[in-house]
């Protein structure tokens, strides 16, 4: 466990994994951090967690004796969001302390019980309550339902104007002792970048409208220090990050950067032939392209970069009358995740019999995806040099109609 002193009274208790699917699903290239916060008053409250201890009641005494807290006397558990990356550590907690009380929404004490049972000692708070820890330590309380699960809240200390976020503005990537944004190199801020945009998209993509309302939220509050639940913490200009995730929420909505994702399965080639036709043809135009090739591209890496691209192109070969799987399954994906509104085109092969387009629009029917489809083309066996040329000249309308969509 990381532990850092970032003002008095407020420390950031961390751990980083690489080993693990986020969620169980997503691949971590950079790891997570798991990220908790104890703030010291004369009283004292954990806020979200004990990451990284083992349950064994001597190894919290020693993590939590380094910065002088005595696990006996925390007297409050501050449980942003209840999902067990943030709270799986309450069973244990209790066989160390039996009097502490566990502070969530009206809506997050039912899912409180249904995990840790009906023995627990529970404060429900609502908007603007708030809790004096003494010392000039007050934590305020702000609910934001669904960010990403329906009890979240932000919480705020009014002394050290520090908003502890949990997964709002949160990041894939790890932390070190340098866990402030404005601490990394530049090199270490691009990667922070594509990680948030990675994590915001395969975590909170659903919930967008909601992330909207958190961030007119924070608006409202004094916010000097936002503290996240995973990667770094901001403080200062925390504008960026606040700009980010409104730019974020609206790639949701089928903006994006001025770049193109292709996302494309070929069973024998032929597909992929016109695809790395059309590849050359958009990088000629100057614009960045993103290669996902489906079963082969991590499901992590093709939800990311269709949801942050401005264009789509959806490239597959017919599979038994339907769209190729592998590919089908993608698409399926990103309208679980509603990302919609995309500007897009589809093309592909078939053999026997054609059908992949047809299965292509059901699956964005299905889920409502509303993407913006000029163009379709399906060819039996091998493109020919016509049907080349009027899939080029799709691939140019659709870099046309994509720069309303560029942010």
């Amino acid at each position: 466990m990381n532990k850092k002193k970032l003002k008095d009274g407020l420390y950031m208790l961390s751990m980083n994994v690489d080993d693990m699917l986020f969620e169980s699903m997503w691949e971590l290239p950079h790891g997570v951090s798991m990220n908790s916060y104890l703030v010291k008053g004369e009283k004292t409250a954990i806020i979200d967690g004990v990451i990284g201890w083992d349950g064994v009641p001597e190894t919290l005494y020693k993590e939590l004796g380094d910065i002088d807290v005595d696990p006996k006397n925390i007297a409050y558990l501050i449980v942003n969001h209840l999902e067990p990356d943030h709270s799986g550590w309450i069973d244990n907690f209790k066989k160390v302390n039996d009097d502490f009380t566990v502070v969530t929404t009206a809506k997050g004490e039912p899912i409180l019980k249904a995990f840790y049972g009906d023995d627990l000692k529970i404060m429900v708070v609502g908007e603007g309550d708030t809790l004096d820890l003494g010392n000039g330590k007050v934590l305020s309380f702000h609910p934001t339902p669904n960010v990403h699960w329906p009890e979240t809240m932000l919480t705020y200390e009014q002394c050290t104007k520090a908003l502890f976020s949990c997964d709002m503005y949160g990041a894939f990537g790890t932390v070190s002792d340098r866990c402030f944004y404005d601490e990394l190199s530049k090199e270490e801020q691009a990667v922070i970048e594509e990680e948030t945009i990675r994590y915001y998209s395969n975590v909170l993509t659903t919930f967008s409208p909601m992330v909207k309302r958190s961030i007119a939220k924070t608006k409202e509050l004094d916010v000097e220090m936002i503290l996240t639940g995973h990667g770094p913490a901001y403080r200062g200009d925390i504008n960026q990050i606040i700009a980010q995730y409104e730019s974020y929420a609206n790639y949701a909505n089928g903006f994006g950067k001025n770049e193109v994702a292709i996302l494309y399965g070929s069973m024998y080639g032929t597909t992929e032939k016109v695809v790395h036709i059309v590849k050359d043809l958009v990088e000629e135009k100057g614009l960045k392209v993103h290669m996902l090739h489906m079963p082969y591209t991590s499901e992590s890496e093709m939800v990311a970069k269709v949801f942050s691209s401005a264009g789509v192109i959806v490239a597959a070969s017919t599979y038994e009358y339907k769209m190729f799987p592998p590919v089908a399954h993608a698409i399926d994906e990103l309208g679980r995740k509603k990302i919609t509104g995309k500007e897009s085109m589809f093309f592909g092969s078939y053999g026997w019999n054609s059908g992949a387009q047809k299965d292509f629009t059901t699956i964005l029917d299905t889920y409502r995806m509303k993407w913006n489809i000029d163009h379709t083309l399906e060819f039996e066996g091998i493109a020919k040099e016509v049907q080349i040329s009027e899939i080029k000249e799709a691939v140019n309308d659709l870099l046309k109609r994509m720069k309303e969509k560029v942010l």
